[in-house]
């Protein structure tokens, strides 16, 4: 028989950097888990991006036991990275703060493609092309 899920959690955690103190101490210290038993697999498990945010989606089940997936690096930061900026266009339709190339897009569309929900890569790269332009970020050829 299925465990019940009490809980689904989200965090945005450094890669490889995971400590008992905020974000995640405190998170899972309110559903009652043991954070050790997240801190050592996950700082194993993303060793190999370290220094990048990666997001964590948590299960937490009526048993205070849980499982995890790691989404890696946020489509958003890897856009940033791509083209070498600080931050997105508070007004993206209207101020633009760089462009991307569709070569560079598809770089990003592979490094992502089994956590996006697209068919082939035309619709990853699309995807990617979205976020894009929600940023401010022109997309050129």
């Amino acid at each position: 028989m299925a465990k019940k899920i009490i809980g689904n959690l989200k965090l945005r955690i450094p890669a490889g950097r995971a400590t008992a103190g905020p974000p995640v101490g405190s998170t899972l210290g309110q559903w009652g888990l043991n954070m050790m038993d997240f801190i050592n697999p996950f700082n194993d498990a993303t060793k190999d991006l370290m220094g990048k945010d990666v997001i964590v989606h948590m299960q937490v089940f009526e048993d205070r036991t849980f499982a995890w997936k790691s989404l890696g690096q946020p489509v958003d930061d890897a856009i940033r990275e791509k083209i070498g900026i600080k931050k997105g266009s508070g007004k993206p339709h209207a101020e633009k703060v760089g462009s991307i190339t569709r070569a560079q897009l598809a770089e990003i569309a592979e490094a992502k493609k089994d956590l996006l929900n697209a068919i082939d890569e035309e619709g990853r790269i699309k995807t990617i092309a979205g976020t894009a332009r929600s940023m401010g970020v022109e997309v050129v050829e």
